[in-house]
């Protein structure tokens, strides 16, 4: 469930933009217990996300992604998710 949660707020950035983008960068690499992806795209969002499996229930996750606004302000958000939850962390500047 948590890291249905974290994947969301990824795309989120991404429709966030809603405009058309190339990508400039993608990687993932998937495996039973821990897992990296991430992406670039023209239009200047980005993110990139990690995580492994503490125990068989419960995934460590981190990540970031960014973006800018339609009124030109940069997001960044920086996360982690684990058992007690989604902590995110947001920065914005002009």
């Amino acid at each position: 469930m948590k890291f249905s949660i974290v994947l969301l707020a990824c795309l989120f950035a991404v429709a966030l933009a809603n405009e058309e983008a190339d990508v400039v960068k993608e990687f993932r690499e998937v495996n039973k217990e821990d897992f990296k992806y991430g992406f670039e795209l023209t239009n200047k969002i980005r993110a990139f996300q990690e995580g492994h499996l503490q125990d068989e229930k419960t995934w460590l996750v981190k990540g970031e992604y960014e973006f800018v606004t339609k009124d030109g302000k940069h997001i960044k958000v920086t996360y982690s998710a684990d058992e007690y939850g989604y902590h995110p962390k947001v920065e914005h500047s002009h």
